[in-house]
């Protein structure tokens, strides 16, 4: 049956209950979060697998920085960029290759490309390179929990590295440290190794400079062409780039060696047998420039009247009339040909000092002007005056083939009309170019300046010795580290002398010269005329030289008393009979592994954390341990012993290992050192 309703009434809608509206409210609100959910999910999806995609192995990069694992998952490096953030969407991976096209600041070419050269190593190559003239790139390295090694010789010398206050970064380039104490030092290469078993290696064509921030133990990694010392490759625009190598390793030994065989050059040849053997006689402290042909003469007559060896006897500052000038000078050398005759027949081979500066009053100077032998003003036209230690003058430039042969040229005429050995290399670093110059091929790099200096003396390598390095391990000759003060501290002192073999050591150079027994004369780079050295400052320092790849007398044992007299004949015995041939040994195996000859206490114990933070022990190779008095008035110090059978100088066997002698007994008149002993040795 069906109800018709008149077609002027309208059916009456009946209004949702509150129930319903509720529930429809709860479905579009559900229905909504589901859709965010989904979304979020989503995004998070894509931010997973792009994260996924950036990580690389062992490496986890952020837009600010990345860590580095090791394969116990241990955080072993950590850098943030400085220069801005990565923009993670402009970032992808194709196989090695990390490489990201963005950053917050704009167009920029980042790339990491993981390297795995052997099981126990891996390697990432990083780059960071701007695209905007005259910017700066910025990374910081942060210290953590590890101790760090290398970088350059610095005037106050700390093992592991220990920096003060927040330096702004500044050109990581070679300076005279002795006149410019808080700059780099001549001997430096870019290159740092932690205990933690990560090393990094800052590239060639990187425009480098070094600060740190020693309250957050940091340093900063920058690249920049602006204010600079460091110019563009000719050609190229002055776009920063900074790139660099981190590898990490099982141990901190291990990865030092795979860095060395990896990136550092190594000797080709090995110095004189003598030089190690024994000590060179230099005339500096004694006699400054006041030297003579009589003082010459009684020095050595001295030198056989104690029955003392020698390597040879090396003439310093001052022999010729003035700067620059290749002979003697004739008043203060009047028969210099007789005198070399009377040296000769005495067994004295002698070395000159030399210097790469030819001052304005020398007849050099019109010579060099002449024939174009100068580093030059900006402009290429005139030399680029100088202003160095001992006056006011051109300085060669050993980019141009004219000066180099030049140069050798006198340093040959001289050995032939002599009979000189050898040369003492002196200077040769950055600080003393001018401000502003030109060479005859450009340096984008200002070190390279010392690289070439250090290069004039591959001729007269057996005996030669310069105080400049950089990229130049394989310069067959010894480095002579930086003048020494009379004092016992940090600071360019006695303490110093262990912690700036040790820097050295790691850059690559294994043959060290560690300057002169006793310093200097020189008290905080102030000379008292009056004084030598303190006489149980140098008895200490005669002690520990002797343990070094060569010992060097200038302050003769003879200016003291009896007992020192006696104490400098028993080490310089010591020295030639324990320590040469064991010196010799290593030498032979340097040109084949890179491997330092004076090595810290961590190269046998590398998993060690006492044995990371010693800076007054180190090792001859891996059996001869040298614990040596740095502190005055003391007859005893601390010894740590790594692990392994040791025998000490006084005949003790340890077997008990590793452990902490304290107040280990050692009279004046010695030097604790102690010998890996073998099962054959210990059952004997």
């Amino acid at each position: 049956m069906y109800t018709f309703l008149p077609e002027n009434i309208t059916p009456v809608k009946q209004k949702a209950s509150k129930e319903q509206k509720s529930m429809i409210g709860a479905i579009i609100l559900g229905l909504i979060l589901v859709i965010a959910a989904v979304v979020s999910w989503s995004y998070y999806s894509v931010s997973l697998r792009k994260a996924e995609r950036l990580k690389t192995e062992l490496l986890d990069l952020r837009k600010d920085g990345f860590v580095i694992r090791n394969q116990q998952g241990k955080q072993v490096f950590r850098l943030s960029f400085d220069s801005g953030d990565l923009d993670l969407e402009s970032c992808s991976k194709y196989g090695d290759i990390l490489t990201c096209t963005r950053s917050d600041k704009g167009k920029l070419n980042f790339f990491i490309q993981t390297v795995n050269p052997k099981d126990t190593v891996m390697c990432y190559r990083v780059r960071w390179e701007e695209f905007v003239a005259d910017t700066v790139v910025q990374h910081t390295m942060y210290w953590d929990d590890a101790y760090w090694y290398g970088g350059a010789e610095m005037s106050t010398q700390h093992w592991p590295i220990k920096l003060f206050g927040y330096q702004e970064p500044k050109p990581f380039v070679t300076s005279d440290i002795y006149s410019f104490r808080d700059h780099f030092g001549g001997i430096l290469e870019r290159y740092w190794l932690s205990s933690n078993a990560a090393a990094i290696k800052i590239n060639d064509s990187v425009p480098f400079h070094l600060g740190w921030n020693s309250t957050e133990k940091s340093l900063f990694f920058e690249a920049r062409y602006k204010d600079s010392p460091y110019k563009a490759p000719p050609g190229n625009q002055p776009f920063p780039e900074l790139s660099y190598r981190v590898c990490v390793g099982s141990d901190v030994t291990s990865i030092h060696k795979y860095m060395v065989r990896r990136y550092f050059n190594k000797p080709t040849k090995i110095p004189s047998e003598s030089n190690f053997k024994y000590p060179i006689w230099s005339t500096w402290a004694l006699y400054k420039t006041d030297i003579d042909q009589d003082k010459l003469l009684r020095f050595t007559e001295k030198i056989k009247k104690y029955k003392f060896n020698y390597s040879h006897i090396e003439i310093d500052d001052m022999y010729s009339k003035t700067y620059g000038d290749f002979d003697f000078d004739p008043i203060k050398f009047p028969n210099v040909t007789e005198m070399f005759a009377k040296m000769k027949e005495d067994g004295f081979k002698v070395t000159l000092w030399i210097h790469p500066f030819i001052n304005y009053n020398s007849s050099n100077f019109g010579v060099g002007i002449e024939r174009e032998l100068f580093v030059k003003e900006p402009n290429g036209r005139l030399p680029a005056m100088v202003q160095w230690w001992n006056g006011i003058g051109a300085i060669l430039d050993f980019t141009n083939p004219n000066a180099r042969e030049w140069f050798q040229n006198n340093l040959k005429r001289l050995r032939t009309k002599y009979g000189i050995s050898s040369f003492k290399f002196d200077a040769g670093e950055t600080s003393y170019l001018p401000e502003q110059f030109s060479t005859y091929r450009p340096l984008s790099d200002p070190s390279m300046f010392s690289r070439r200096y250090t290069e004039m003396a591959i001729p007269f390598y057996d005996r030669a010795e310069v105080r400049v390095g950089y990229q130049s391990q394989n310069i067959s000759c010894f480095f002579r580290i930086i003048d020494r003060d009379s004092v016992w501290g940090y600071e360019l002192g006695l303490k110093s002398l262990i912690p700036t073999v040790l820097t050295i050591s790691m850059l690559g150079y294994p043959f060290i010269l560690p300057d002169m027994i006793g310093g200097n004369i020189y008290t905080n780079g102030t000379m008292d005329s009056d004084k030598i050295p303190d006489r149980e400052l140098y008895i200490r320092w005669l002690e520990l030289s002797a343990f070094m790849p060569s010992m060097q007398f200038s302050v003769p044992p003879w200016l003291y008393d009896k007992e020192v007299i006696e104490i400098a004949q028993k080490f310089t015995q010591i020295h030639a009979t324990l320590v040469a041939p064991l010196l010799l040994e290593l030498a032979g195996e340097v040109t084949d592994t890179g491997d330092p000859i004076i090595r810290p206490i961590w190269w046998i114990s590398p998993n060690d954390e006492n044995a990371h933070k010693i800076d007054s022990q180190f090792l001859i190779g891996d059996t001869l341990m040298v614990a040596p008095v740095l502190e005055p008035g003391k007859q005893e110090r601390d010894v740590y012993l790594p692990e392994g059978r040791w025998r000490s100088y006084k005949g003790e066997l340890f077997q008990s290992t590793p452990v902490l002698l304290t107040d280990y007994p050692v009279d004046l008149d010695e030097v604790a050192y102690f010998i890996w002993a073998s099962e054959e040795t210990v059952s004997t």
